[in-house]
């Protein structure tokens, strides 16, 4: 297949303007129009070439102003390049902001042939597509509400699943596999694999290193605006996490084992990581750390901080003995904004169902820094997850299921 995305030197600049820049014509007048001039130029994207061929996923990485998102606004033609070119072959879906489409005061249903139409469909074939895409989305009884009182989630899986059915040749998208729970994600991923066979070419900026690792195909490190690695994902990853790793322990400074609320030891530079500006002093399994498969998880982060920091970003992940992960989710990729600590405080993710196989599980925590440069504090495979279920079955995962057996009447179903 041929390349669908094809950028090559690819160059992006913009004005840096005055702090105190005048939002009126009079403050204008009074400075004397020497703060509406922008005091100098820089380069968001700089030398940037790449492509993905019909069929492949590209996954982008990088911290925080790094470029990531400039680059998908300027593929999307939200922005336009200074220099370089860029060439696209087909239809572009672009999720650059799940939900950002939607008009509040709208219906679901309303809203549905907005984004549908707006995406490049006829009227008929969003009529057509409508019941696959309210199914997807798992909205059937809601759909009639204005999407205003629907929480973030539910507008995240409509905007996904609007963009998912809309046939695009290209597509690309910001974080797209914070849209829900476990089984939601899964059926996220098969979608997403389906498009891939069906010739997609993807586009994925991740903040999870670990998720571009597993999905794609090629990955591209942005740094600074510019490519700091390309190529396999395994190798690209590689680099991008040991020089967080090397960050984060270069800053991690020495102190003595100390143990957790439950006893185990934390062990600086071996399951205990960061600057330690900020610390994680417990963690708590609610209602506690043996579970049932399906049933409701509340995972209580306690921290404390020495001085007041303006901004963090919490991670949680769920892995195995081995160290695979099964879920990996953090407060901004679900749509938080970076989250002001005091001095103590308490964090709380909750699950409704944790519909994971019957096994040994951990649950990894970390606050990092607002730019994902390093870690303030991370706790690796400290605190034990142990899911129970009567049901035997390989995978990962373990949502409600029903077998149906049709012989003869009555039809027999087997739920589990």
């Amino acid at each position: 297949m041929g390349a669908a995305i094809l950028v090559e030197n690819l160059g992006k600049r913009f004005h840096r303007y005055h702090a105190k820049k005048p939002v009126t014509l009079m403050e204008a007048v009074l400075s004397g129009l020497r703060r509406i001039q922008p005091m100098d130029d820089f380069w968001a994207l700089r030398g940037i070439s790449f492509e993905v061929a019909a069929g492949e996923m590209l996954g982008v990485i990088g911290h925080n102003g790094a470029g990531k998102s400039t680059l998908l606004q300027v593929l999307g033609k939200v922005a336009y390049p200074n220099e370089g070119r860029i060439k696209m072959r087909g239809r572009v879906g672009a999720l650059l902001d799940l939900g950002a489409g939607f008009h509040g005061d709208l219906t679901g249903r309303e809203n549905v042939f907005v984004a549908a139409i707006v995406a490049g469909l006829r009227r008929s074939e969003a009529t057509r597509r409508f019941d696959q895409i309210v199914e997807f989305a798992e909205l059937e009884g809601f759909i009639d509400n204005p999407v205003r009182t629907y929480s973030s989630g539910m507008m995240m899986r409509l905007a996904f699943s609007v963009a998912v059915h809309t046939d695009p040749d290209i597509l690309l998208v910001d974080e797209f596999l914070s849209v829900g729970d476990l089984a939601f994600q899964s059926k996220c991923l098969n979608r997403i694999e389906e498009m891939k066979q069906q010739g997609c070419a993807i586009v994925l900026v991740s903040h999870d290193a670990g998720q571009v690792e597993r999905l794609c195909d090629r990955a591209l490190w942005l740094k600074k605006g510019t490519v700091a690695a390309y190529g396999e994902p395994t190798v690209v990853v590689g680099q991008y996490t040991m020089e967080m790793r090397s960050k984060t322990q270069q800053r991690t400074p020495n102190r003595p084992i100390q143990l957790t609320a439950a006893g185990t030891e934390l062990r600086v530079n071996e399951n205990r990581f960061g600057s330690l500006e900020a610390e994680i002093t417990d963690v708590r399994l609610q209602p506690q750390a043996i579970l049932e498969s399906g049933d409701a998880l509340c995972i209580a982060i306690d921290y404390q901080t020495h001085q007041p920091l303006d901004s963090a970003i919490f991670s949680i992940a769920i892995s195995q003995e081995n160290g695979d992960i099964c879920l990996d989710v953090n407060t901004l990729a679900m749509g938080h904004s970076y989250i002001r600590l005091q001095e103590r405080g308490t964090l709380k993710l909750t699950f409704d169902r944790l519909d994971l196989q019957a096994g040994q599980y951990f649950v990894d925590v970390g606050i990092y820094r607002q730019d994902w440069s390093y870690a303030y504090d991370y706790h690796w495979h400290v605190y034990p997850l142990t899911i129970e279920s009567r049901i035997s079955s390989k995978g990962l995962l373990q949502p409600p299921m029903r077998w149906e057996v049709s012989q003869g009447s009555p039809v027999q179903s087997l739920t589990l």
